[in-house]
């Protein structure tokens, strides 16, 4: 598996990940109607500006033949006021290629970025009901607050977590 940085080309691809993760990870958490309604050509107009945002750090997996399985974002969400601080804003993989270490590739190389702009705290924001979350745990994410989202009509817990050692995040990956 490849991690590079991600490129305009890419977009389609990246897209179709974000649509089709969203699909499968948020079933049985966001509204059908909401999920169904997203769109590949919108989310690819979305990836196109997201790429071309230098304050964006974006990151694919790709397998040896070429094809995006994943991808990672890092930036510093206009909310975020924090000094010295970035966020570990996305991580999103093909439901075919959960469970094969592509996660990790992809978060060490979103923090090895984290590390090259000196950043002192890292935040992340993932839905309570989303598994993700015990994967942020477990490379040492501390739980600071929860905010609640609306989509559609169903309302949902947001977790925001922060992660205070860069480099102690690194050792574990």
């Amino acid at each position: 598996m490849i991690i590079r940085q991600a490129t305009k080309r890419d977009a389609p691809a990246i897209a179709k990940v974000h649509v089709d993760s969203w699909r499968s990870t948020y079933k049985e958490i966001l509204p059908h109607e909401y999920l169904t309604s997203l769109s590949y050509k919108k989310r690819t107009t979305l990836w196109e500006n997201n790429i071309a945002d230098n304050t964006n750090y974006i990151v694919v997996s790709e397998t040896d033949a070429g094809q995006i399985t994943g991808f990672g974002t890092a930036s510093k969400r206009v909310t975020n006021t924090v000094a010295n601080s970035g966020d570990l804003t996305s991580i999103y993989l093909l439901d075919e290629y959960h469970g094969q270490g592509i996660g990790k590739l992809l978060m060490k190389a979103l923090f090895l970025h984290f590390k090259q702009l000196n950043y002192e705290k890292i935040f992340v924001e993932v839905l309570e009901d989303n598994p993700t979350r015990f994967f942020y745990e477990y490379y040492g994410a501390q739980l600071i607050r929860t905010v609640q989202l609306q989509f559609d009509e169903k309302v949902v817990n947001e977790l925001i977590y922060e992660w205070k050692n860069i480099d102690r995040v690194l050792e574990k990956l």
